[in-house]
């Protein structure tokens, strides 16, 4: 039998597609799940963006387009990108693609050799497809821990002290996945100085949740003085539009630009057409179901912080943005019996019914920050409130 490579075997997943198939299963078993698994918005696209896919349809438009995408689009991002980060994009330096996901991979590509021993700084608890993408393309992961006790800001003291001559790109993403994090300016201002003494550093800006902040304001690296041409800013229309299954993201960089426009046309050739002109009416379009969404997100939020932190062995700091919950469950562990944060998702979803994930889906656990679990709150507040109810009556059972 022919062998498969080193690079299709070291390639990693993203755990809550995993951890769906398990929900999935056991609903055809006919059990009762409550999933806070997956980060999709449990909302339609808008009406007026559904409209303009069909009329895409109607009209014809739906064969291949440049594999940069659309004018009209990328006009469109460029237009995004100067009223919520305030710095200035030739339509030239935007590339659209099929979800946001594959420029994690041509970012990595495009600014590593494999083999060389080039490093990519990114952040643990994090997307777990950014070590999987930095294996795969034979750079060296070095990871910088987002702690508790900074709200899960990245450090800039730390991630001075980690950088090297090796270093080639450092992965920012806030509103941050898993944690809901979000980087402050004065931290993001702090980052900026620190690679301002390495100038050999690129950024991939990770800002796909950048409209769904809840306290105080968005912030992105790009707008710091001399950081918009080593920054890649990466973003889709998945989370803030309820587009996940449109697959249709944005990168934009004026350097990097050509090089991803064939990465694009190597793989994917274009983004659908069709998607593309509903992406034009989700940007230009009324913005009134996008603000729902984020109010109603802000909502489940504080719901959803507020159960948790009624139950006894847990404690969960108020997210700042995304829409996920972090809770700490070492207690809860404890409480139950459970050897860690991994034994405690199993048993949440066999004995009581409840889909999470682990810290460990998400990298290694830092030293000293004990066990957490990840609740994506993209779901209906009769969820919300059933599946914490289910925690907690399961915590309860193991003190009694």
């Amino acid at each position: 039998m022919p062998k498969v490579s080193q690079r299709a075997q070291s390639l990693g997943t993203e755990n809550a597609f995993i951890v769906l198939a398990e929900v999935n299963k056991l609903l055809r078993e006919g059990r009762d799940i409550v999933s806070f698994c997956i980060g999709q918005p449990d909302f339609h696209t808008p009406v007026h963006v559904q409209d303009a896919a069909v009329k895409a349809i109607r009209e014809g438009k739906h064969g291949y387009t440049p594999s940069a995408g659309i004018a009209e689009l990328r006009q469109a991002v460029a237009d995004e990108i100067l009223r919520t980060r305030g710095i200035a994009v030739s339509p030239d330096d935007v590339v659209v693609g099929a979800g946001a996901k594959p420029f994690i991979g041509y970012t990595i590509l495009s600014v590593t050799d494999y083999g060389a021993g080039d490093e990519v700084i990114y952040p643990v608890p994090g997307f777990p497809i950014y070590e999987s993408q930095i294996k795969a393309s034979g750079a060296v992961g070095v990871p910088i821990f987002l702690r508790e006790a900074r709200n899960f800001s990245l450090d800039p003291n730390e991630l001075a002290a980690l950088i090297t001559p090796k270093t080639r790109l450092l992965i920012l993403n806030s509103p941050q996945n898993p944690t809901g994090g979000v980087i402050p300016k004065k931290d993001m201002a702090a980052i900026a100085e620190v690679l301002r003494a390495h100038p050999q550093v690129w950024v991939y800006a990770d800002e796909i949740y950048g409209r769904l902040i809840y306290d105080g304001e968005f912030h992105s690296i790009s707008s710091e003085p001399g950081m918009q041409e080593r920054t890649i800013i990466a973003d889709g229309l998945s989370k803030t539009y309820a587009m996940t299954g449109w697959r249709l993201g944005y990168m934009a960089n004026r350097q990097l630009a050509p090089f991803f426009t064939t990465w694009i046309t190597n793989t994917e050739s274009c983004a659908s057409q069709i998607t593309q002109w509903a992406g034009v009416e989700a940007l230009i379009g009324p913005q009134d179901d996008a603000d729902r969404m984020r109010e109603i997100f802000q909502q489940r939020r504080d719901v959803v912080v507020s159960l948790l932190n009624d139950i006894p062995g847990v404690t969960c700091q108020s997210p700042g943005g995304a829409f996920y919950a972090w809770p700490n469950v070492t207690e809860a562990c404890r409480i139950t019996g459970c050897r860690d944060s991994e034994e405690f998702r199993q048993r949440l979803l066999n004995e009581a019914g409840v889909a999470v994930l682990a810290d460990i889906h998400f990298g290694p656990r830092a030293e000293g920050e004990g066990q957490h679990i990840r609740l994506s709150y993209a779901a209906s507040d009769q969820a919300i409130r059933e599946g914490v109810g289910r925690i907690k009556a399961f915590v309860a059972k193991g003190n009694s």
